[in-house]
């Protein structure tokens, strides 16, 4: 077995036990991420320094909002690009080195949170540049497509891409002012790292497929012809709701993404518009207001008023029986302690914004409840999202509100172990986990469990019966302890939450779903889930008399592929099959094509059990398929090349268009390698 071969088979054998063994993983899950303040805060990501033209480059990303914004500085003036609304750490960086904020660009009109435009240009007086498109209510200076202006000895340059949003745009960012080609692009929300911005944001005034469209287009007459060496800058990454199965890579090149992003594998635009548009996580309510916040111009925040009024007991119940909100701040262990009735538990230490945006309609009154320091940063970061006026605060917390005399209400913790015994002597209580499907369907810890979104509780919970026992489940208890607080605003008189969520489960070595032991002993009547192999004259009879029905990737090495490939397959990194959701989300069978099928089969494997999509892998790979359908054609060779120069013969290999060389690609900023943040929840 070859090198290679051993490699793949190491990551396929270490993935099945990741996903499937008693020590089972939730990979990717921003929830799980470890909630720490510094997800809160804007931090430093990237950050370079070019002493012959002063350059000063900043990434911040926020990663509670998975949100990346910029700073660019050269010899005393200084571009900021998308900022977030609390803007003292630009102002602070800026004095720090030296430079004058003296421009403010936005990419477009963002939805997922309110930007600090207004607020920069109030403490700065730099002008804000924006695509003239946009058609901004606020004082701007509207740019054209290929609009240029100079911050220092730096270059930059407006393409406008639509796609993610009519007025969307990139900027093009050259150093030395007199460089051919950008050092790098801020691609804003049009492109991300592993996939696109989603079309679907614009509440009807234009639809998700023709805004798919056009994101087509601004990828393949303009984007894609930027050098392949030119690094990407994008404004979110993975956790965003702003797009679907985004890396948390803060960095990439176009190269990178040419050869690894699964959207820009679709070279007709029709493909391309069902892939973009199929799947998409509902938009958070807020998303709207938000936009249209940024588009008039978000009003300023008085950030000396850092804490809302202050209610008693009494106030806050009064306010509670009236309609107001609660939401309280604390994590779930003190929430299911005991709790204000009717209020919504949603912990501060994760993606307190975006959940708050999510589960309190916009405009309609709330109350803050937990100790004074939280309520103060849950104010602040509430105006990241617009939820600027709360109606006030329990003074003193829970403990003045028992102090009170007044009634509270309790969520039973259970521990994993404890569940468990109880579903296997058939005691445990109604099991909702409040996950997204597609976390549902990879891994769950019972087979007997209903399935309903947090957000749609409210909706949804008529399913269930308000006087039989429910447990809420999820990743980490954040989003269970939400939802068991729900249920309890909807009536439920015995509400459960599983301390520590599905990763606890799987930490003290607890069964998953599609294990195939209970305790030491195999459960009897357990399904075997195993991919299909495929022979050589059904998947070439598929492809001929029903194209495009199959999804075929041929996870060779690039070489190898160039070389000969089977005619309908795409080549793929292994390694990006098996880490990319998006090869889970499917309706079209998706075929495994390796040279012998010995890889293949193995990545087959470890795919089936993560996706009810159906997964096939080629039996006996491209070697087989040339011996069964490639030689009866009568031509004569002695076996597949596979090796570097080795040639097929015309009549089997696709023609390729020969390319002209472009432009040499400018030599890439040194950046640092990428620290991972806490995405919070």
């Amino acid at each position: 077995m070859t090198v290679y071969a051993r490699f793949v088979l190491a990551c396929v054998v270490l993935s099945l036990f990741a996903t499937h063994g008693a020590h089972a993983s939730l990979p990717g899950d921003a929830e799980a991420a470890t909630h720490g303040d510094e997800a809160a805060t804007l931090q430093v990501v990237q950050e370079t320094k070019i002493e012959e033209t002063e350059l000063v480059f900043r990434q911040y990303n926020l990663s509670v909002l998975s949100h990346y914004s910029y700073l660019i500085g050269s010899r005393g003036e200084a571009l900021v690009v998308d900022p977030a609304r609390d803007i003292s750490r630009y102002l602070k960086d800026a004095d720090s080195m030296q430079l004058k904020i003296t421009q403010i660009y936005l990419t477009h009109s963002h939805a997922d949170f309110v930007a600090g435009h207004i607020e920069l240009a109030k403490a700065t007086g730099a002008p804000i540049l924006v695509n003239k498109d946009t058609g901004a209510t606020y004082a701007h200076q509207p740019m054209e497509d290929d609009g240029e202006f100079h911050v220092g000895s730096v270059r930059a340059r407006v393409m406008t891409t639509p796609g993610h949003t009519p007025d969307g745009t990139c900027l093009l960012v050259f150093s030395p002012t007199d460089s051919a080609q950008p050092r790098l692009v801020l691609t804003g929300d049009t492109l991300f790292i592993g996939s696109v911005g989603r079309p679907d944001l614009m509440g009807g005034s234009a639809s998700a497929a023709s805004l798919a469209r056009m994101c087509f287009e601004s990828w393949t007459q303009k984007l894609s012809k930027i050098p392949d060496g030119t690094l990407i800058f994008p404004a979110h990454g993975a956790g965003s709701l702003c797009g679907a199965h985004l890396s948390d890579k803060p960095v990439s090149t176009f190269g990178e993404q040419k050869s690894e992003n699964p959207y820009l594998r679709h070279k007709d635009v029709n493909s391309f518009v069902m892939a973009v548009i199929d799947g998409l996580p509902e938009a958070p309510q807020y998303f709207k207001f938000n936009a249209k916040m940024n588009h008039d111009g978000p009003p300023l925040v008085d950030w000396a008023k850092d804490i809302p009024p202050a209610l008693t007991p009494q106030q806050t119940r009064s306010q509670g029986e009236s309609g107001t909100w609660i939401i309280d701040t604390r994590d779930a262990k003190e929430y299911s302690a005991g709790h204000v009735p009717g209020s919504i538990n949603i912990g501060l230490r994760g993606r307190f914004e975006t959940w708050t945006g999510i589960m309190i309609p916009w405009g309609e009154p709330f109350v803050l409840v937990g100790s004074d320091d939280y309520v103060k940063e849950a104010t602040f970061r509430l105006h990241r999202i617009g939820y600027d006026a709360p109606a006030g605060y329990l003074v003193s917390g829970i403990g003045e509100w028992t102090k009170a005399g007044l009634p509270v209400q309790t969520i039973t913790l259970i521990k994993p172990a404890d569940l468990y015994q109880r579903i296997g002597d058939g005691t445990a209580p109604v099991i909702v986990d409040v996950r997204l499907p597609s976390e549902w369907m990879a891994l769950r810890i019972a087979q007997s469990l209903l399935n309903i979104p947090v957000n749609k509780l409210f909706q949804e919970s008529s399913r269930l019966a308000p006087d039989m026992p429910v447990l809420t489940v999820c990743n980490s208890a954040y989003r269970s302890s939400m939802g068991a607080s729900v249920l309890q605003r909807a009536g439920f008189k015995d509400v459960w939450n599983m301390e520590g969520g599905s990763e606890a489960w799987i930490q003290v070595g607890l069964p998953t779903y599609g294990s195939t032991t209970l305790g030491s002993a195999p459960a009897p009547g357990v399904y075997v889930n195993l991919p299909e192999q495929m022979g050589p004259q059904d998947l070439a009879r598929r492809m001929m008399d029903l194209p495009g029905t199959l999804d075929v990737v041929d996870i060779r090495p690039p070489w190898q592929f160039s070389e000969y490939s089977i005619p309908g397959s795409v080549n793929v990194p292994v390694q990006q099959v098996m880490s990319n959701p998006v090869y889970l989300n499917d309706q079209r069978p998706l075929v495994i094509v390796c040279r012998d099928g010995s890889i293949s089969s193995s990545v087959a494997g470890a795919l089936v059990q993560k996706t009810p999509r159906p997964i096939r892998f080629l039996s006996g790979g491209v070697t087989r398929y040339y011996e069964e359908i490639v030689r009866p054609s009568g031509i004569q060779t002695e076996s597949i090349p596979l090796s570097p120069g080795a040639s097929m013969p015309p009549a089997v290999v696709p023609p390729v268009q020969p390319t002209t060389p472009g432009p040499a690609s400018p030599q890439p900023l040194q950046v640092p390698a990428a620290k991972k943040k806490s995405a919070g929840c």
